[in-house]
């Protein structure tokens, strides 16, 4: 997980403030959801009719097992309670110049999700002798958090908007995907460059290749 904010529309990263999990999680659910609006039930009919108002922010959530024991040597000289400090620092530091708390990229694998924190729920599990805790788990769950235009282009999976990744099928070239991406071919030398192409005439099959929103 890493923290960022919004500046312009466009997410700001601040590298150093990340936090790495010791242990995958055991479970994760990604929720998604849709708002409709509903007509009047005619007279007689059995069914209401609804029509598409919006989509609802979509939201992520699982839980994290943070082990002092020395069991997990990743971060075995890392106490418990110094890994939720750095876990608050990304998701639930509040920003006191820009008056909101971070917005955070959570990858895993080939997902990424960009939201906020709506809960941080902390189980603590094994303790010394001392009473210092030994291992936790922490249960956390985020909510989609993008700009105004993002989410606009959203509702429209084609839109030369948003960022793609297109993964190269035999028979493909830069131009034609770009056609088919932004509508023109002549964008072909900057998607070549924005992927560090040293030809864009010879793609392989299978290569993913980014093509970034136009400006």
């Amino acid at each position: 997980m890493q923290s960022c904010h919004i500046v312009d529309g466009e997410y700001d990263f601040n590298p150093s403030v990340s936090f790495s999990a010791q242990i995958n999680p055991a479970s994760f659910t990604h929720n998604r959801g849709i708002e409709y609006e509903g007509d009047a039930q005619a007279l007689g009919a059995n069914y209401v009719q609804h029509k598409f108002k919006a989509s609802k922010p979509e939201s992520v959530g699982f839980e994290l097992i943070l082990d002092g024991t020395g069991v997990v040597p990743e971060k075995n000289e890392v106490s418990v309670s110094q890994q939720i400090e750095e876990l608050c620092r990304v998701v639930y530091r509040y920003d006191g110049e820009k008056h909101e708390t971070n917005h955070v990229r959570i990858a895993w694998g080939t997902f990424i999700f960009y939201g906020r924190l709506l809960s941080m729920n902390t189980t603590y599990t094994f303790f010394d002798r001392f009473g210092q805790a030994l291992r936790a788990k922490v249960a956390l769950s985020f909510e989609s958090s993008v700009s105004y235009e993002e989410q606009t282009a959203r509702e429209n999976r084609s839109s030369p908007d948003l960022s793609h990744t297109i993964e190269v099928r035999t028979g493909d070239t830069l131009p034609l995907l770009c056609k088919k991406v932004y509508g023109d071919d002549r964008y072909y030398a900057d998607v070549a460059r924005f992927n560090c192409l040293s030809s864009f005439r010879s793609l392989v099959p299978g290569t993913k290749l980014h093509f970034p929103p136009l400006e």
